[in-house]
């Protein structure tokens, strides 16, 4: 910031905040305000009131659609303002807002964040297991390991760490030496205790006689955990039940984890003859069409050195048929790159209608306060000019299976069973091998 003389400068680095001279040549900064004590008189509801007439303004200023859906924006304002001086809290604003831009009917009309207390989280310690408790000891037994990849810090499955000596199967009989048969639960005992040493004593029975001690760093978060090993077991899946000749991968988002996934799985299985793309609960981004471009790869030419074997031209392609597994929860740019995968006719889509959110967001508008509201200001039409598509509605998929959720819960994925017979049978139309070498040229 600059003062209206135009004599001195605000100057803002690495959180910090110096007042200097307008410098005319490169200029160090060196004496920062102290600004520890800084405090200042916050009239809340007038910066409620602001806030809201912001998003309001931003609203109509921004939103894609003009005639923003057909809504009377100025009576929407006069709707919701009254409910103003009954705001009382943060939330209740978001509440508020929240009503207001959804008026439009549109996807990614975000608002939240903001001023408001946040009473300190205890993070749970977590071995990265289930564990099931035995009715007549009350002692808890490791009915699963979570399998990691210990070496990426988000990976880490606790009781696999070096030095653990923890099988499954075990009983868990102390934590720190409190009993677990005493306990309500065995987690009152993990309570805080994330990424801290903490002594177990178990036992192939339940049973403290003959128990043996081990240090364990439980984790605070298992969901990768859980993520990678449902990853794993449905590439097993795949592979034993289509004698190695199907890959499987899932795409979790379309932003750089999502992105970094697909790497991740895509090449190894390139020498895979077919392969199922998994994008269900996608929570959207913006790498679809990266992705789908690699899919769409067409086979022009066969290249092979001597003591090769033949490669595909262009290489890390999958020759054979694929599928994409997608459903109510594939948002966004889960939406976009299913309808890629279908309009192109990649292949078939399995599985249930997509979220159907595609009026895009390019950033969020940082409110007084630090909360946000995403504005949405653009979409989609299709190349005939005739309709704006999937918003509202979704990508329907060519074959609708819904998992039972009774079913899903006990491990049965109906949904990646289809996608496995479907592959199957279009192997059986389009093999996806190169064909073998013709003979040597001869050129004399």
């Amino acid at each position: 910031e600059i003062s209206a003389d135009g004599k001195k400068l605000l100057v803002s680095s690495g959180g910090r905040y110096a007042i200097i001279d307008t410098p005319t040549n490169k200029t160090e900064l060196r004496d920062f305000l102290d600004v520890s004590d800084l405090k200042v008189t916050v009239d809340r509801h007038a910066e409620w009131r602001q806030m809201f007439d912001e998003s309001w303004r931003q609203m109509r200023d921004f939103f894609y659609a003009p005639n923003m859906h057909g809504v009377d924006w100025p009576a929407m304002k006069a709707k919701y303002a009254p409910l103003l001086d009954h705001v009382n809290h943060r939330a209740d604003l978001t509440y508020v807002i929240g009503e207001l831009i959804g008026e439009l009917n549109a996807g990614h009309t975000y608002v939240g964040g903001g001023d408001m207390p946040r009473p300190a989280r205890i993070t749970m310690g977590l071995l990265g297991a289930r564990l099931e408790r035995d009715p007549k000891t009350k002692f808890f037994r490791i009915a699963r390991i979570l399998k990691g990849q210990n070496w990426d810090a988000a990976l880490r499955s606790p009781l696999t760490d070096i030095g653990v000596d923890v099988k499954e199967g075990d009983f868990i009989v102390a934590v720190d030496g409190r009993s677990t048969a005493e306990l309500t639960d065995i987690w009152e005992a993990l309570a805080g205790k994330a990424n801290e040493q903490v002594a177990l004593r178990v036992n192939d029975s339940p049973s403290l006689t003959g128990s043996r001690e081990t240090v364990v760093v439980p984790t605070e978060d298992e969901r990768a955990l859980y993520y990678y090993n449902w990853v794993q077991g449905n590439i097993e899946k795949v592979s034993k039940a289509t004698n190695g000749r199907a890959g499987y991968l899932h795409v979790p988002d379309m932003g750089v984890p999502g992105l970094n996934e697909f790497a991740k799985y895509f090449y190894p299985q390139t020498a895979k003859e077919a392969l199922i793309v998994d994008v269900r609960s996608n929570g959207g981004g913006n790498v679809s069409p990266m992705i789908v471009e690699r899919l769409r790869r067409e086979l022009v030419l066969v290249d092979v050195a001597r003591n090769g074997t033949p490669q595909s031209n262009p290489g890390a392609m999958i020759v054979g048929p694929k599928v994409l597994l997608a459903d109510e929860f594939s948002a966004s740019d889960g939406d976009l790159v299913t309808w890629r995968f279908k309009t192109h006719k990649i292949g078939p889509v399995i599985g249930k209608r997509t979220w159907g959110g595609v009026v895009g967001i390019a950033g969020t508008l940082p409110l007084l306060d630090g909360g946000f509201l995403n504005k949405p200001e653009f979409s989609r039409y299709d190349v005939a000019g005739k309709s704006w598509v999937i918003e509202g509605v979704g990508v329907e998929p060519d074959i609708v299976v819904d998992n039972d959720p009774a079913k899903e819960y006990a491990g049965e994925d109906q949904q990646l069973d289809r996608a496995i017979s479907e592959i199957l049978g279009l192997l059986k139309k389009q093999p996806g091998t190169l064909k073998p070498m013709p003979p040597y040229p001869v050129r004399r």
